[in-house]
């Protein structure tokens, strides 16, 4: 069962769905988990799928719409920023906390969330623990890698010719995430079908999802390097990855850096099988909520 909520954050308005598990007693006592999913994404993409999942798992999951994004608020729009992210995930876990019926909230990153919630598993206290599913886990000499020196020095210039049209005209700058023809998108690969998952309707291309990112957001996502707090994470953590997945060396780094607790999960398939394939989703479900059920408390 599904229900639609709303997070209060510094004044924001998070849109959310909390999936609860069958015969849910409000009297009762569940974990809970907030689940979300990729760079840009939306909760009606794999964040629903997999909530959706660990509900019947018996936990309450809560997946929702970062700031920006989706049917949360937050201006400009498709404004990437980790740091606000970290301050939406603190929220979400404020709201879980806050009712009556969570025992324990822990944290399911997907994809670019497995960094945010690094972040998050770094410094929140009340998170108690940390699941990490084809995780983007980036640092500085990935996207060296990526865009190189120079590449870099452009995309920040670009970033700051951005905001200084938008105080010009208030008109946005923005550039797909993901493009197989676009060289200028975020994520480029000519190969056709290397981003079917965010092009193919009957996959992730849901109505509720923008393939745009506000060219303002350059500093933010370059800045990202959740690995340097890896060693702060102290919560029972677990990773679940492949080779087949996005930087298999940063979550091997992540899993070695992280202090207590933890567990390395090596499976198969390729990085977008997390997103919407059954059999990968159902076994990184079924290792997490093991995972969880021993450690969750």
């Amino acid at each position: 069962m599904k229900r639609r909520i709303h997070i209060d954050r510094d004044g924001l308005t998070l849109v959310g769905d909390l999936f609860v598990p069958d015969a849910f007693d409000e009297d009762g006592s569940y974990p809970a988990v907030v689940v979300q999913g990729s760079f840009s994404s939306v909760k009606e993409q794999m964040p629903d799928s997999y909530a959706a999942r660990f509900a019947a798992q018996g936990f309450l999951a809560l997946s929702f719409d970062y700031a920006h994004y989706g049917q949360s608020d937050g201006q400009p729009r498709q404004f990437e920023s980790p740091d606000e992210k970290l301050q939406d995930l603190k929220a979400a876990v404020t709201y879980l906390l806050a009712q009556p019926f969570v025992s324990a909230v822990g944290m399911v990153g997907v994809c670019t969330s497995a960094s945010n919630g690094v972040y998050l598993a770094a410094e929140d206290a009340r998170l108690k623990g940390l699941a990490t599913i084809a995780g983007f886990l980036a640092d500085a000499g990935l996207f060296h890698a990526t865009y190189g020196e120079d590449g870099i020095a452009r995309r920040l210039d670009e970033a700051a010719a951005a905001r200084r049209a938008f105080e010009r005209s208030g008109t946005a700058t923005t550039i797909p995430v993901y493009s197989e023809t676009d060289p200028s998108a975020v994520n480029y690969n000519p190969t056709a079908g290397a981003y079917d998952y965010y092009t193919n309707p009957r996959r992730g291309n849901v109505p509720e999802y923008v393939n745009a990112f506000d060219v303002r957001s350059w500093d933010g996502w370059l800045g990202l390097d959740p690995l340097v707090r890896a060693a702060q994470i102290t919560v029972p953590t677990i990773v679940v990855h492949s080779d087949g997945c996005a930087a298999p060396d940063k979550a091997k780094r992540l899993h070695a850096a992280v202090q207590g607790e933890k567990e390395l999960v090596w499976t198969e398939g390729n990085h977008f099988d997390f997103y919407d394939a059954p059999d990968r989703m159902d076994e990184a479900v079924a290792h997490v909520s093991r995972f969880f059920r021993n450690h969750l408390v």
